[in-house]
């Protein structure tokens, strides 16, 4: 086993040594290919400088020398891996000397596996940043993002888009993939998605190939998180992180569109896109939007995975209108009506 390691670095000189040297302490890492992205501080220096120290590192930059976005930058990172397995690590992060542990035996016991999704878990830097992740993203104590159960490939794209039940989400940094992969997919990181392009990656990839659990109890790789981190500053301003969900959403609906994917996905991706279309527009274009989307398919209306959100968009989450939720459900309990997908 042979594997690529893709390292985007933008802004990273304070971490981009400790996330080289987690990977280099591997053996089966043949190369790790680092991604400058037009940074302003002394990234490239020291990209420089890891790839005349250490073989196995190689320095790439955008034809332009400029800023193009991690999507972009993953974009040439594949391009130019040449190894039969792949891995990303972002450049504010770090491997555990455990991280392809369970990948080495699930690829091993299961030849037709494409990838393997393990754990992560977080390094906070300051108090700060550990309570402004906690409450962006509703972590549990252990601090993990992984699949919360054990899923067969087939089961794992419904549970990414939470069409039946959503049982967690896993990390780029966890995720190693054989490169045959990508010939699968139409197309690789969106680089208009200057967020979320991770996730837009990761439910694609999972549609297209058989994805297996790995370690998902323990963290293999840590999330640096520090106040510069992109996803948190987003979370500060609801209307960019609203903004980035819809085109997000959006892509996978017109992408799932294009490939025709069945009826109850669709529609569900449909249901999605347009719930986060609503969250991102004004107060009266948004009620308009609700009131057309809501004849186009009522499911909108009356299933709470969709309604929720909406509710307290509009009226947020005072005791008015958590009361005014609960007597819509009890309604549709009366009428028997079924709320839950």
């Amino acid at each position: 086993m042979e594997l690529s390691v893709i390292i985007p670095v933008y802004n990273a000189g304070c971490f981009i040594e400790k996330a080289v040297n987690s990977a280099l302490q591997f053996d089966i890492v043949k190369e790790i290919l680092l991604i400058e992205d037009g940074s302003d501080d002394n990234s490239l220096k020291i990209c420089v400088s890891l790839e005349k120290e250490h073989s196995r590192v190689k320095l790439f930059q955008h034809p332009d020398k400029k800023n193009h976005g991690a999507g972009a930058s993953r974009n040439l990172g594949l391009e130019n891996a040449t190894c039969s397995y792949i891995a990303f690590l972002d450049a504010d992060d770090y491997f555990l000397p455990n991280r392809f542990d369970a990948d080495k035996k699930v690829f091993e016991d299961n030849p037709e596996a494409d990838g393997v999704y393990n754990a992560i878990g977080a390094h906070f830097y300051s108090e700060e940043s550990k309570t402004n992740f906690s409450l962006a993203f509703h972590f549990s104590k252990k601090n993990l993002t992984t699949i919360k159960k054990s899923l067969m490939p087939n089961e794992l794209f419904p549970c990414l888009i939470s069409y039946r039940v959503a049982y967690g989400y896993f990390s780029l940094d966890g995720l190693t993939f054989k490169k045959g992969v990508l010939k699968k997919m139409n197309a690789w990181f969106d680089p208009e998605l200057k967020l979320h392009q991770d996730t837009d990656f990761i439910i694609r990839m999972s549609y297209y190939a058989s994805l297996f659990g790995g370690e998902l109890l323990k963290p293999v790789a840590i999330r640096g998180v520090h106040d510069d981190n992109r996803i948190l500053k987003a979370k500060r301003d609801p209307r960019i992180i609203n903004s980035s969900r819809y085109k997000q959403w959006k892509n996978i609906y017109l992408w799932a569109k294009k490939e025709k994917i069945p009826c109850n996905y669709l529609n569900h991706l449909f249901c999605i896109k347009s719930v986060s279309e609503i969250k991102t527009s004004k107060y009266l274009k948004a009620w308009l939007l609700f009131f057309q989307n809501v004849i186009i398919d009522k499911n909108i209306l009356l299933k709470c995975n969709y309604y929720d959100s909406l509710h307290y968009h509009f009226f947020g989450k005072n005791r008015f209108s958590k009361f005014l939720l609960k007597a819509k459900y009890k309604i549709q309990k009366v009428m028997g009506i079924s709320w839950n997908i």
